[in-house]
């Protein structure tokens, strides 16, 4: 069977990660299809909104696969995944998805796996959500931008925190502190993230592309340049704007939401 999972249903394709039995822990095998299923979408114009979530509700990711890092390993499955491992190919796989991804977070997020749940637009958690930043730990340092990304969603004091102790991080917890969006029973997590993929749908899918690749670029870098960003993106954007434009895409807004 499959490590990854791709289900595309009416523009909202729902990506899992499928070794529920290994708490979804990312073997060389796991990255290389999850990169290959990015790659795919991305080629997709059909697809609107990806959900990334993990089978089974104990765990979203434990992170990267530990009989791997000990050297139990088919040396097939890790030459198969060696350069995605290698040059983080697979996070900016799904970072530079050019459409909206949904993390749902299912479970424990372990450090690898707390770095692909970083790599979504947005997180819904499940009660059951937990995060755990283990890198100082293990003796390992990230790669997959965890370092840089946590302290500016959090807070520098909370990052380090987590990253300096490798303590876990409760659903609730996570979105008082503005990692996760909202919190929501198990069995309304995927239901929730599918509502919350319609209403992206709704807007106008040229603009959604254009407006994330906005907030993603001036986010990377300071405000000043930010603003600058978005002030010649409104410059090029304004170039194509019609009246005909514009009433299609309040008329799909109004199909959508009726």
């Amino acid at each position: 069977m499959s490590d990854v999972l791709v289900e595309t249903k009416e523009g909202i394709a729902t990506v899992t990660l499928n070794r529920p039995g290994s708490m979804n822990a990312m073997s060389r095998g796991l990255q290389r299809e999850l990169f290959d299923a990015f790659r795919s979408l991305a080629d997709d114009d059909s697809v609107d909104v990806v959900i990334l979530t993990g089978a089974g509700e104990r765990a979203f990711s434990a992170g990267l696969d530990l009989k791997e890092l000990s050297g139990q390993v088919d040396p097939d499955a890790e030459r198969a995944g060696d350069a995605v491992v290698r040059g983080g190919d697979l996070v900016k796989a799904i970072e530079g998805f050019d459409r909206p991804v949904i993390g749902a977070i299912n479970g424990f997020a372990i450090t690898g796996g707390f770095e692909l749940a970083l790599a979504c637009d947005v997180l819904i958690g499940s009660r059951n959500a937990k995060f755990a930043d283990t890198h100082a730990r293990v003796g390992v340092m990230p790669g997959w931008g965890l370092s840089q990304k946590l302290s500016r969603l959090i807070g520098i004091s909370r990052a380090k925190e987590l990253s300096l102790t490798g303590n876990y991080l409760d659903a609730e917890t996570a979105c008082k502190w503005g990692l996760l969006n909202r919190v929501v029973e198990p069995e309304e997590l995927l239901p929730v993230c599918e509502a919350l993929a319609r209403d992206m749908q709704s807007c106008d899918p040229d603009m959604v592309r254009k407006y994330k690749r906005v907030i993603d670029e001036g986010f990377a870098t300071t405000y000043r340049e930010g603003r600058e960003i978005e002030l010649a993106a409104n410059r090029a954007h304004g170039n194509g704007v019609t009246p005909d434009r514009v009433e299609n895409v309040q008329q799909r807004g109004r199909s959508q939401s009726g």
